[in-house]
C-alpha cells in the first residue's frame, strides 16, 4: 500500500513527516516535488524521521512525501560490470547525458538499462528442479566476466518453461517457475535490499590467501580470501594506491570499488586511471570486471551512508554466481563521518568523539558480510567476498575511535607510516605495526604452493626487523661501528630485507607483482646470505668484508628478475653467497 504524508521539519539531509502511518523501517520514499530519494531511519506513531540522499535545498513544510512500498534496494543482473555509480546506484554516466556534467535533483534513470539486448543461454531445461541461487543460464556481460542468471533466493520449484536461447531484456521473462503458490516469471533483473546480506548455505574457514603479488602482504601480513583488513594511515601515506594496486593485482575474479566520501580529486583519479589500466590477466581493460562506486566528499551526506551496502550487495550478488570478489571501501572514516552527521541531526546521545553509540554495531555488520562460503542453490560453489577497508584518522592517530573499532572486526591491519611514504618507500606498510591473524590458518596453503619453511623464514624475518629497531636507537645514540660484528651482520641483512625485499614498484613491469613462490625463495636467499655470513664472522672474517661481498648486488637485483628466469637465477645467486663468503 502507497502511504503519502506530509513534510513537517527539515534539518539538512533529515527530514520529518507526518501522516505516515503504515510505512516500516528502511523503506524507500520520494520527497516532495521533486521526488528526492530518502529512507526511513526512525518512526513513531505516524511520524517518520528520513534520511535524504540528495541535497534537501529548497525543500518547505507541506511537501508530501510518497512511499514506494519497499526498502531501498539495488537492482542486479547484466548491465552492473564496467558501471559508474553514486551511492544509491544511480548510473553517472547516464546522468551526465541527461543532465550535463552536475548531478539535477530527483534525477530518475534506471540503475541498470532496461532497452538493452543481452545474448542469453540457458543452461536448465523443462522439468528441471530449481531452488535459489541455482543458475538456469549465462549472458557473456564482457570480454571478463560471464554473468550467471540465477533463480531468485527466495524462489524454490520446476521450471515449467524456459526461452531457448536469443536476446532479451532484462525485463523480459525467460523462464517460468511452478511453485506450491502457483507460477512465478522469472527475468535476468533482480533486486535486494541492501541492508540485508544475501543468504549462502555455510561459511567455510579462511584458509587460503587472497593473493596480492606485494611481497609484504602476502609474505608477512596476509589477508585469506573471505577475509576483511583494514589500512589505517594518514593523508600522503598511499592508502588509495595501495588499494589500487590490489584491485589491479589481487587473487579475485571481480572488483567492487568503493569510494566512500573521498576527495573529489582522489575519486577523480581513480575514474580516469581505472578504464585506462590493463587487466594483467586477459589484457583487456581492468573495468571489464570492475564496478566503481563514486561518492565524493561533496556528494550528499546521506548517500554516502548507503553506498557501502550498495558496494557489498553488488559483491555478494557475483559472489552467489561462484565468483571470488574483492571490494574496497575508501575511506570508511568519511562513511562513519556521516553516520556522525545524520546522528547528531537525530539529536541521539553521542558517544566517543561525537561519533554515535552504534558506531561499532553497524562497522561489524559491514564487515561481517565478508567470507568466503558455500553458495546456495542445488549445486553449491565456494565463492567469497573479501574486503579492504581504508581508514583515515585525523592526524594519524590510530587511537581515535573508527581505527579501533575496526581493528575489533578486522583480523588484518596494515599500517601506513607517512615517514616510510616521505622516503618513497612503497608500499609504505610499518612492518612493526602491522598484523595479521591468518597467517596460522593460511600456513597450509604456503607450505604446499611456495615452500614447506615458510612460517619459519617469515618468522625469523620478523626477529630480525624487530631486532634492528631496538638497534637502530643504539646507533643513533653511538654509530654504527660501535656495534659487534654479528650486530653490524644483522644490520645489513635487514637493510636488504627492507629494501630489497618489503620494497617494491609498482610502475615496474616485472617488480609491480612477484608471485609467491618468488616471494619466499626471496625471502629465503636474503635469510641464506644471514646464515652464510654469521658462520664466516665465527671462521674470524670481519664484518666489513663480508658486507664488502660482490654477490649483495645480485641479491638486490633479484626483484627484477622476471618470473620464468627466476628459479635459474636463484639458485645461482645461492651457490654465489655460500662460494663468495667461504672464500673471503
Amino acid at each position: 500500500m502507497i502511504t503519502e504524508g506530509n513534510i513537517i521539519k527539515i534539518a539538512g539531509p533529515v527530514i520529518i513527516a507526518d501522516g505516515m502511518r503504515g510505512t516500516q523501517m528502511h523503506e524507500m520514499v520520494k520527497v516532495g516535488d521533486e521526488k528526492l530519494i530518502g529512507e526511513i531511519i526512525e518512526l513513531e506513531g505516524d511520524t517518520a524521521t528520513i534520511q535524504v540522499y540528495e541535497e534537501t535545498a529548497g525543500l518547505k513544510p507541506g511537501e508530501m512525501v510518497e512511499s514506494t512500498g519497499g526498502p531501498l534496494s539495488v537492482e542486479l543482473g547484466p548491465g552492473i560490470i564496467g558501471s559508474i555509480f553514486d551511492g544509491i546506484q544511480r548510473p553517472l554516466e547516464v546522468i551526465k547525458q541527461k543532465t550535463g556534467s552536475f548531478i539535477e535533483r530527483g534525477v530518475d534513470v534506471p540503475s541498470i538499462p532496461k532497452d538493452k539486448k543481452w545474448t542469453f543461454s540457458p543452461l536448465a531445461k523443462v522439468g528441471d528442479k530449481v531452488k535459489g541461487g541455482d543458475i538456469i543460464g549465462e549472458v557473456q556481460e564482457t570480454s571478463a566476466v560471464l554473468q550467471k542468471i540465477l533463480i531468485p533466493p527466495t524462489l524454490e520449484g520446476t521450471i515449467k518453461s524456459i526461452v531457448s536461447g536469443g536476446e532479451f531484456t532484462v525485463e523480459e521473462d525467460i523462464a517460468e517457475i511452478e511453485t506450491d503458490e502457483g507460477i512465478k516469471k522469472v527475468q535476468m533483473l533482480q533486486k535486494w535490499p541492501v541492508r540485508k546480506g544475501r543468504p549462502y548455505k555455510e561459511k567455510l574457514d579462511p584458509d587460503i590467501p587472497l593473493v596480492t603479488g606485494q611481497r609484504i602482504q602476502d609474505t608477512f601480513f596476509p589477508v585469506a580470501k573471505g577475509g576483511a583488513a583494514a589500512i589505517p594511515g594518514p593523508f600522503g601515506s598511499g592508502k588509495t594506491v595501495t588499494q589500487q594496486q590490489l584491485a589491479k593485482w589481487a587473487d579475485a575474479d571481480i572488483i567492487v570499488y568503493v569510494g566512500c566520501g573521498e576527495r573529489g580529486n582522489e575519486m577523480t583519479e581513480v575514474l580516469l586511471e581505472f578504464p585506462e589500466l590493463e587487466d594483467p590477466k586477459t589484457g583487456n581493460p581492468l573495468m571489464d570486471r570492475t564496478v566503481l562506486i563514486a561518492n565524493t566528499s561533496n556528494m550528499p551526506v546521506a548517500a554516502r551512508e548507503a553506498c557501502v551496502y550498495t558496494g557489498i550487495t553488488i559483491a555478494e550478488y557475483f559472489r552467489d554466481q561462484g565468483y571470488d570478489v574483492a571490494l574496497m571501501a575508501d575511506s570508511t572514516s568519511r562513511w562513519a563521518e556521516a553516520m556522525r552527521e545524520i546522528s547528531g541531526r537525530l539529536e541521539e546521545m553521542p558517544g566517543e568523539e561525537g561519533y554515535p553509540a552504534y558506531l561499532a554495531s553497524r562497522l561489524a555488520q559491514f564487515y561481517e558480510r565478508a567470507g568466503r562460503v558455500n553458495t546456495t542453490g542445488t549445486e553449491s560453489n565456494v565463492a567469497s567476498v573479501s574486503v579492504v577497508g581504508a581508514v583515515s584518522p585525523p592526524g594519524g592517530d590510530l587511537s581515535e575511535p573508527v581505527t579501533q573499532n575496526t581493528l575489533r572486526i578486522c583480523k588484518v591491519f596494515w599500517a601506513l607510516d607517512a615517514s616510510l611514504a616521505d622516503k618513497r618507500h612503497f608500499p609504505s606498510i610499518d612492518w612493526l605495526q602491522s598484523y595479521s591473524l591468518y597467517v596460522d590458518s593460511v600456513q597450509g596453503w604456503w607450505n604446499e604452493n611456495a615452500g614447506v619453511g615458510w612460517r619459519d623464514t617469515r618468522d625469523e624475518a620478523m626477529v630480525l626487523l624487530q631486532k634492528e629497531s631496538e638497534l637502530q636507537e643504539i646507533v643513533q645514540l653511538v654509530g654504527p661501528d660501535a656495534l659487534p660484528d654479528s650486530e653490524q651482520i644483522t644490520l645489513e641483512t635487514t637493510r636488504m630485507i627492507r629494501e630489497d625485499f618489503l620494497q617494491q614498484n609498482a610502475y615496474h613491469e616485472v617488480d609491480t607483482y612477484c608471485s609467491p613462490t618468488k616471494q619466499y625463495e626471496m625471502l629465503n636467499t636474503i635469510l641464506i646470505f644471514q646464515r652464510e655470513a654469521t658462520a664466516a664472522l665465527e671462521r674470524g672474517v670481519a664484518s666489513q668484508d663480508i658486507i664488502a661481498l660482490p654477490v649483495k648486488e645480485e641479491i638486490g637485483r633479484m626483484k627484477f628478475v622476471p618470473e620464468d628466469e627466476f628459479p635459474t637465477k636463484v639458485k645461482e645467486i645461492q651457490e654465489t653467497i655460500a662460494k663468495q663468503c667461504s672464500e673471503v
